[in-house]
């Protein structure tokens, strides 16, 4: 059985039968689990011991009706917050799965989220329960979630006690389902809340990775993102069988791979940063041999053409990347079979009105940089709002346009080529960092005055962060220092977010008002890094 919708043509015959389906009624869950075959593969999970898991699509059906029923039982009404800190388990993503049924919204946050990243998320989405683990729970401060519920700790024996029977909530398309948090330039990160329907716009999935029933799926990001989630789900849809590496921490290209090539990956998702880290493994395609793999797809950063002829070389695939952001992804894309210039994120998927505007929202000409803009409420993507702030929302996308913040051009055919941000938010191996609260993070410590983050451009990561640090009274501009403040960030942000790079000046340029200029500093460093380029 498929439950493909379109077949892959040519760009213009893809475009001309596009047509966007969205029932009244609709629920993520239903879709993407509930209507498979119980004795159906759903997943194969491998952990960094070896540990191995097979799982149907029946006892992810058991598993999550357990854990809607826990919800009711907890008092969980539909649309409060279900929030998890969580590894990727299979019962994680039942808990994903449960929490649709419930018709609660779903918060899923990254273990590599700092302490303090952690606390603005639950308490700025008023979380009514926390899922999380025993190697996670020291971090959650005392009281700020009512619910907390810890596997190894009474979790298990509550889902036990559950029936495997539950009536899945019966949700309209519009209700809210997910919320996401996304950083920009100024302020803490911001929720971004997503209905039901918004898993029916990742048509990705057919056009660019061209999923096929049964096959084995493997997405590289992880189940805090959009780019992490959807890759799971989204497949699923379609009747793919997840593949999922349970890490033991950082990214692992050699170890990536032999697991890639242990279980036959077929079709695949993943990052720059991961396909850059992959080519530093010698011989790759004959040592890890992926003879079984039909595409591979990249989004999260513009994708270096040097990766994509070293991915051709080792596995004979050229990858396909494709362009989005966590408010609305993907507006751009490559698709299997027609021509891949090496460098551009492709052309507009199928059914988004996507156009590259000047300040005043008028269409540029091919070959000149304006901004990257989406015709607003175009997609069932298209999110309801960001959380708990009306202005902001009013403001992003009340419009007929929502901005981007990304400038490209278009060529004579059509296709977009990436020309950098147009704000100031740092894109750091796939993660959109804010250049606000590293330097909040920064100015916490007792020997930073002043601080500014910009990005920094980086051969492995694209961009990374760098700081520039005016010391307080009584501290020294030393290596010493600049580490504890790396240290300090990392410990209070997170894990991804920190400079990776720390400069000490005398004093930082600003505006007539005091705004510190990031653009001059993100110019004068990308100018400095290129000299060195061409020195080395």
């Amino acid at each position: 059985m498929s439950f493909r919708k379109y077949e892959l043509g040519s760009y213009e015959e893809m475009v001309e039968s596009h047509s966007w389906d969205v029932p009244e009624r609709y629920n993520i869950a239903q879709d993407v689990c509930d209507k498979h075959d119980r004795d159906r593969l759903a997943m194969v999970w491998e952990d960094w011991q070896g540990n191995e898991r097979r799982v149907t699509f029946g006892e992810l059906q058991d598993l999550s009706n357990r854990f809607a029923n826990v919800l009711e039982a907890e008092g969980v009404e539909r649309g409060d917050r279900v929030a998890t800190l969580l590894p990727s388990l299979p019962e994680t993503a039942a808990v994903f799965i449960g929490t649709f049924k419930r018709g609660a919204i779903l918060l899923s946050m990254s273990v590599l989220y700092g302490d303090d990243g952690i606390e603005h998320r639950l308490r700025d989405s008023g979380a009514n329960v926390l899922v999380t683990d025993s190697n996670n729970v020291e971090r959650i401060p005392q009281g700020i979630v009512e619910k907390v519920l810890v596997m190894g700790d009474g979790f298990e024996e509550k889902m036990d006690e559950a029936s495997t029977d539950y009536e899945m909530a019966d949700t309209s398309s519009e209700d809210p389902a997910q919320l996401y948090y996304s950083s920009g330039t100024t302020g803490k990160a911001k929720g971004i809340l997503h209905a039901h329907r918004y898993l029916l716009g990742h048509e990705e999935f057919e056009f660019c990775h061209d999923v096929r029933d049964g096959e084995l799926f493997h997405g590289m990001g992880e189940w805090a993102w959009a780019a992490g989630i959807c890759p799971l789900l989204g497949p699923w849809r379609y009747g793919a069988v997840a593949l999922v590496y349970a890490r033991e921490g950082g990214f692992d290209p050699e170890e990536q791979l032999r697991f890639l090539a242990k279980h036959g990956v077929q079709n695949m998702f993943t990052t720059p940063t991961a396909l850059r880290a992959m080519t530093g493994v010698q011989d790759a395609g004959t040592m890890h041999p992926l003879p079984e793999l039909r595409i591979v797809c990249s989004a999260g950063e513009p994708l270096n053409p040097e990766v994509i002829r070293w991915f051709r070389d080792q596995y004979g695939i050229t990858v396909l990347d494709y362009y989005g952001l966590t408010e609305s992804y993907p507006l751009c894309g490559n698709f299997p079979g027609l021509e891949v210039r090496e460098g551009s994120m492709g052309r507009p998927m199928p059914g988004w009105e996507v156009s590259i505007l000047d300040e005043d929202e008028n269409e540029v000409p091919a070959g000149e940089r304006g901004e990257i803009c989406l015709r607003a409420r175009s997609n069932p993507h298209y999110p309801i709002g960001y959380w708990n702030r009306p202005e902001d929302t009013e403001e992003e996308f009340g419009g007929e346009w929502f901005h981007t913040k990304d400038a490209a051009q278009l060529d004579e055919d059509g296709y977009v080529w990436y020309a950098g941000r147009a704000d100031d938010v740092i894109i750091s191996a796939g993660y959109r960092i804010g250049p606000f609260e590293v330097e909040s993070a920064c100015l916490e410590h007792p020997a930073v005055k002043e601080a500014a983050a910009v990005a920094s451009p980086d051969p492995k990561r694209g961009d990374l962060v760098k700081a520039f640090i005016v010391v307080a009274a009584g501290a020294e501009a030393s290596d010493e220092t600049a580490e504890e403040i790396k240290r300090f960030v990392r410990g209070h942000l997170s894990a991804y977010a920190y400079p990776r790079e720390i400069e000490f000046v005398d004093d930082l340029p600003k505006t007539l008002t005091g705004k510190i200029r990031r653009v001059e500093l993100r110019e004068a460093e990308r100018q400095k890094k290129a000299g060195e380029a061409a020195a080395s």
